[in-house]
């Protein structure tokens, strides 16, 4: 199918057209001019088809080589040509590519409400959202509904909590001592969600057990992140994450497709001026930090009962915790807990979709001292569904261009 579409084309969606015109960045890069142009001088509009032979080469290639098709020979070669191009060329040598092997990771789980909810471990953020429901379970307000300013002040509030804890520990576990057994001690989750109540500002991050005390993050996630859960008639399932980062990546181009621009998912600032590391430093080898949190739910036997997950930057977080605490604590229907306002809490402010809360929630909230701005963070794309009454209650953010379907 992906070979169909590349070589036979797509139909340009609303949103990839408002991309392909931003007039600066990745999308005016030489690849990215040349891909997004129609032969007739123009660039792509909504309606256009869009296709992409390049790719389909490409695709077909891997499906008939596996790994090793991309790794080594002609698409190896294209990746380090445009690595290596002007301006600014890179390093990456064709040695580099065949070397690399990925790391597979054991799921992350822990208990929450009757559920027990996976994810992918550290250098993912998955352990912060477990963090952050476990605090949930500490904190009667939560429970309330979204009609409770109490509520979205408590949600708030640990958010605060999570990202402090999240931005000082979680790295790259082959380089760093990443506690996370530690941030999902029980006893130290309700030490944390024990000072929500009294937050007057940003959070500090805390001391778990088995955690270093490690320098300040200075982490920025940009845009270009998608996500998606499937289902299939034998019950297999995935629910991922992916990101190229900047709308188009690196905006250069190989073998039909746009080299990602990771390296922006490490923190700017290394060290402090004493040299102290932060957990997400830069370092040869090492993994960035994501904050991508891609979640399946089980049952209390192990069975397979939800998936959700949304792209965001580091926001994606708090998209994440929102949608599981609205279908799980509030009981909402799927498409009833994606559609609800987004609050992000990550540092000294609060970023929300101030317009979609209702005006007594807003003047309640700014009352215990929390003052809603509009939302900054890449927007959500939420996308998720549960197993309830035998069937696939599904949902899909209607911020952006996805669909749920359980047929």
């Amino acid at each position: 199918e992906a070979e169909r579409l590349a070589r036979d084309g797509f139909v340009v969606s609303p949103r990839l057209a408002g991309f392909i015109a931003t007039p600066r960045g990745q999308s005016r890069t030489p690849a990215a001019t040349a891909y997004f142009t129609k032969p007739d001088g123009a660039r792509y509009v909504a309606g256009d088809t869009l296709r992409n032979p390049e790719y389909a080469r490409t695709v077909r290639e891997i499906a008939e080589g596996g790994a090793g098709a991309l790794y080594t020979g002609r698409i190896a070669r294209e990746i380090t040509d445009a690595v290596a191009a002007q301006p600014r060329p890179g390093a990456l040598s064709a040695a580099d590519l065949a070397a690399y092997a990925p790391v597979e990771r054991g799921a992350l789980c822990r208990p929450y409400r009757v559920y027990r909810v996976c994810v992918p471990p550290p250098p993912s953020s998955g352990v912060a959202l477990l963090q952050l429901l476990a605090m949930a379970e500490h904190t009667p307000a939560i429970t309330e509904g979204p009609d409770s300013a109490a509520a979205w002040a408590a949600f708030a509030q640990l958010q605060r909590l999570m990202y402090a804890d999240r931005d000082r520990y979680v790295g790259d576990p082959a380089f760093v001592g990443v506690p996370v057994d530690g941030l999902l001690d029980a006893t130290y989750v309700a030490e944390r969600a024990a000072l929500a109540p009294g937050l007057t500002g940003a959070a500090t991050a805390g001391r778990p057990p088995g955690g270093v005390f490690r320098g300040p993050d200075a982490t920025v996630e940009p845009a270009g992140t998608s996500h998606f859960v499937i289902v299939d008639a034998d019950g297999n399932a995935v629910s991922m994450t992916t990101t190229v980062e900047s709308l188009f990546g690196s905006g250069r181009m190989a073998a039909g497709f746009f080299l990602n621009n990771q390296l922006t998912d490490f923190s700017f600032t290394p060290t402090l001026a004493d040299g102290r590391p932060a957990a997400n430093a830069v370092a040869p080898g090492k993994k960035p930090r994501s904050s991508m949190a891609p979640v399946i739910i089980l049952d209390g036997e192990g069975r397979l009962v939800g998936l959700i997950g949304s792209p965001g930057g580091s926001a994606i977080l708090a998209y994440n915790a929102k949608a599981l605490i609205g279908i799980i604590d509030w009981g909402l229907p799927v498409q009833d807990a994606i559609n609800l306002p987004n609050l992000v809490a990550r540092g000294p402010g609060f970023g929300a979709d101030t317009g979609m809360f209702d005006a007594s929630i807003l003047s309640r909230l700014e009352a215990m001292g929390i003052r809603l701005r509009p939302n900054t963070s890449e927007n959500s794309g939420l996308h998720g569904a549960m197993w309830r009454g035998g069937r696939w209650d599904a949902g899909a953010d209607p911020r952006r261009e996805g669909v749920a379907r359980t047929e």
